[in-house]
């Protein structure tokens, strides 16, 4: 199976360098982050062993179990929704967050980095769609609490993070990625604020993200195959 990894692992981070080419950007400006979610440790040390380094899990619970047992040296990002009371097991685990979806959240959470000698990286999840069953911030929310949320003491925000709706195609997705890019702009002339990540394109869709501006892309299945969700 290390040989498959290895060679779906090579093929995606082509494809990644070739979607920057293509956007007219150099080669380092877009970050692809494993998604090692349901996978077991001996698994993702195969992609460690191939020289990958940036990782990324959906549940606080599967990280605490996972990441002791592999090697240090590795960043692990938190992408999945973050629970309130998961936030002070997170923190020592993860140095990234994606999915800082409130006000109350990330002050919650701020709060605890502060007392935990914490300072992680952070993504804002954006609902760009409205969709009652994601969560996120509405672009007027961050319109209204960016301020605020690039002040909290705890937490370095980095920029942006969306998951578009479902769609038939990845080129469907295109329009999503330029929205959020397009907000991340406004934010930033409007405020004066650096909001330079946007985290945006997952295995399906990553080509078109990059296309779009996304500096990191969150891709699991086109490097191990199925989610094996039998763990």
């Amino acid at each position: 199976m290390s040989g498959v990894i290895a060679e779906n692992l090579a093929k995606v981070k082509q494809q990644l360098a070739e979607a920057l080419i293509r956007s007219g950007r150099g080669e380092d400006d877009c970050e692809l982050l494993v998604v090692s979610k349901t996978w077991p440790a001996e698994v993702v040390a195969e992609v460690i062993d191939a020289g990958h380094r940036a990782f990324g899990e959906n549940k606080v619970q599967e990280g605490m179990e996972k990441i002791p047992s592999l090697p240090q040296g590795v960043r692990w990002h938190l992408i999945g929704h973050l629970q309130r009371n998961k936030v002070r097991k997170a923190l020592p685990l993860f140095g990234t967050l994606h999915g800082i979806d409130s006000l109350k959240l990330a002050r919650y959470t701020s709060n605890l980095a502060v007392e935990l000698g914490c300072h992680p990286d952070v993504y804002l999840q954006v609902n760009l769609a409205g969709e009652e069953r994601k969560s996120g911030f509405s672009p007027d929310d961050l319109r209204r609490e960016l301020e605020e949320l690039d002040g909290l003491d705890g937490l370095n925000v980095l920029g942006l993070m969306c998951i578009p709706p479902a769609v038939a195609c990845p080129e469907d997705a295109r329009p999503w990625f330029a929205r959020l890019r397009e907000l991340r702009d406004e934010l930033e002339s409007t405020s004066g604020l650096s909001l330079p990540g946007l985290s945006m394109g997952m295995s399906g869709d990553y080509e078109a993200a990059i296309e779009e501006g996304s500096t990191i892309v969150r891709v699991g299945s086109a490097i191990f195959g199925a989610r094996n969700y039998a763990v």
